[in-house]
């Protein structure tokens, strides 16, 4: 279980906190001749390799970095603006099946390193870094067929300033849950409500209002459903 992990961090890592937004637009404007493509799957074989610890993984760590690059081509090829969405999550949903095929095949391999840290750290570091920069373009995607409806909502407020208050708020909500003050994330609602509240009354806007409900309830909801992963698993 612990590979598997592992396996699914250095992809977080890779694809959401290391690959910037330039790297991104580069890739989709010149698609195969883009040199970050190539940079981007090596960069997630180097990160299995640091996580892992051991030579004797190099091989399955190739293949996967292989398979990144291969999905990310065919992704780049055959996209289209309307579809980015599903492309994406076809995507993701393609790199988490080369992560369950390649672990399943390597399921006896012994990871030497466990007594620095164990399992429940791995599990709780990897849930930790999918609430912050994964669950961002994960919302994003979910809502960017409403976002055209808004306008001009990125000129009204500080840049990526939303993006960030969504990550510490899920911070704060997963914090709670697996400490069980279910309380104090009814006060983080609350508290939220009340800054919104002048910025709703003063857009006088149905949608607006509806688009930041959707995304903040989707934001909270998937905090909660990781916090309670937790504490299951």
């Amino acid at each position: 279980m612990i590979l598997l992990v592992k396996l699914i961090l250095a992809h977080m890592a890779g694809d959401f906190l290391l690959q910037s937004n330039a790297w991104v637009k580069a890739k989709e404007d010149k698609k195969l001749k883009a040199y970050h493509l190539y940079t981007h799957a090596l960069l997630h074989g180097v990160l299995i390799m640091l996580l892992v610890w051991d030579w004797g993984f190099l091989k399955w760590a190739a293949i996967l970095a292989g398979s990144h690059l291969v999905i990310d081509a065919v992704k780049l090829l055959t996209q289209t603006e309307k579809q980015k969405p599903i492309f994406f999550f076809t995507d993701q949903a393609l790199h988490l099946l080369a992560i369950c095929t390649i672990y399943y095949w390597y399921q006896g391999f012994v990871i030497p390193f466990d007594v620095i840290i164990n399992e429940r750290e791995w599990f709780l570091i990897t849930l930790i870094v999918f609430i912050t920069f994964p669950t961002s373009i994960v919302i994003k995607m979910i809502i960017m067929n409403w976002s055209s409806q808004i306008d001009d909502i990125e000129k009204k407020s500080l840049k990526n300033a939303g993006k960030y208050i969504g990550i510490l708020e899920r911070l704060l909500v997963f914090t709670f849950v697996i400490n069980s003050n279910w309380e104090a994330i009814g006060f983080l609602i609350t508290a939220k409500s009340v800054f919104r509240f002048g910025d709703l009354t003063h857009e006088k806007d149905r949608k607006l209002t509806e688009y930041i409900m959707i995304g903040t309830l989707i934001s909270f909801g998937i905090a909660i459903l990781s916090g309670i992963l937790y504490l299951k698993l």
